[in-house]
């Protein structure tokens, strides 16, 4: 007997500018400012069998070439799990996409960073924000 079986939903992609507003919101309190906003789509999904919570998509370079297009990046949550969690959870995953973009935002994505330096690491240095952050 197999243990998952198909659903017939299929997964829906809805515009989602309130994580948008949200990432812009993010990355000013921060103070990171080399990041192209405009070049980074949200959308929040119905039906995804995942267990992300979000997921971040890059235009790789050989798309890039073949549509003759900048650099992007889809930002994706799962709206299952992503809306229940609470604010500051959420702005921890969110957080935690961005931290996939490069720096030099090629389109490329970056691999989670293990050893000094590290994402999580850097996370807790801001760890107070977060009660502050809310609307």
């Amino acid at each position: 007997m197999p243990r998952f079986t198909k659903s017939k939903s299929r997964i829906e992609w809805r515009n989602a500018p309130d994580v948008k507003k949200r990432i812009i919101y993010l990355l000013g309190t921060l103070g990171i400012t080399n990041f192209k906003t405009t070049r980074i789509i949200c959308f929040r999904s119905v039906n995804a069998h995942t267990r992300a919570y979000a997921r971040i998509w890059g235009l790789g370079r050989v798309w890039q070439l073949a549509l003759k297009v900048k650099p992007a990046y889809i930002l994706e949550v799962i709206s299952e799990k992503f809306d229940k969690l609470s604010d500051k959870d959420r702005d921890r995953v969110l957080l935690h996409e961005i931290a996939h973009i490069p720096m030099n935002f090629s389109g490329a994505l970056a691999p989670h960073a293990h050893g000094k330096g590290r994402f999580h690491d850097k996370l807790k240095q801001y760890e107070h924000l977060f009660d502050t952050w809310r609307r």
